[in-house]
């Protein structure tokens, strides 16, 4: 797996932070997006900065993640894999009470739905030239109605997306596989789903790179990872 190429998006911290540190271990070069490159210049410098590329990118910005994809191949020669993982969690209250200005919605909603696109859009023409991989962070959210959740309708529409994907790349190599965490221990949780078991960001990290290290004619579609006791 030496020298195999990986670009993640959302990886200063999290779960896309924790699967650098697992693919790097596993031999991969590393190319790191966040939306300030500052932000994952010390994981390029931990991984070692001949193997790890610090991008700043907000992915829901075309040409910002399609000039991080071409910089990566550029540095790198080739995208192998493409782990397209940003998001973020807004509270929502369609009735109004807890979150009184539904503007606060809009960079969520750009993030988690457009935000993958636009990150499949630049990587997957790099991936057909390699047989590579595309994967995308869903949710277990994105599998069962949330009440007054609209968090868990963009996971929902990143299922559709997957899928929709997963068809158009028949025939040409690509695999495409929706890694749907479950309660995780990142800095989007609420303070109730705190108080509930969680995984480690490095448990999704290692559901990651299972996929990534089946061969060429096996395509995990989906891998969904709940913590142990989590209903939901």
């Amino acid at each position: 797996m030496d020298d195999r190429v990986l670009l993640v998006t959302g990886a200063s911290r999290g779960l896309g932070a924790a699967t650098a540190r697992l693919a790097a271990a596993a031999g991969f070069r590393l190319a790191l997006v966040a939306r300030k490159a500052e932000s994952v210049a010390s994981l390029a410098a931990e991984l070692g900065e001949d193997r790890a590329l610090a991008l700043g990118a907000d992915v829901a910005d075309w040409p910002a993640i399609s000039g991080a994809v071409a910089e990566t191949v550029d540095r790198f020669g080739r995208l192998d894999a493409a782990f397209a993982n940003a998001g973020i969690g807004v509270g929502t209250s369609f009735f109004g009470t807890d979150d009184p200005d539904p503007r606060a919605w809009e960079d969520m909603v750009r993030t988690n739905v457009l935000g993958a696109a636009y990150t499949a859009r630049a990587a997957l023409p790099a991936l057909k030239e390699t047989a590579g991989h595309l994967l995308i962070t869903g949710s277990v959210a994105g599998r069962y109605i949330r009440n007054a959740s609209l968090y868990s309708a963009t996971k929902w529409a990143v299922t559709g997306m997957a899928g929709a994907i997963r068809e158009e790349a028949v025939g040409t190599g690509v695999r495409v596989t929706l890694i749907n965490p479950g309660i995780t221990d990142t800095d989007i949780l609420t303070d109730a789903q705190r108080a509930k078991p969680m995984l480690a960001a490095e448990d999704i990290g290692r559901a990651v790179l299972y996929a990534l290290q089946q061969p060429p004619s096996v395509d995990v579609n989906e891998i969904m990872v709940r913590p142990t006791g989590q209903v939901l």
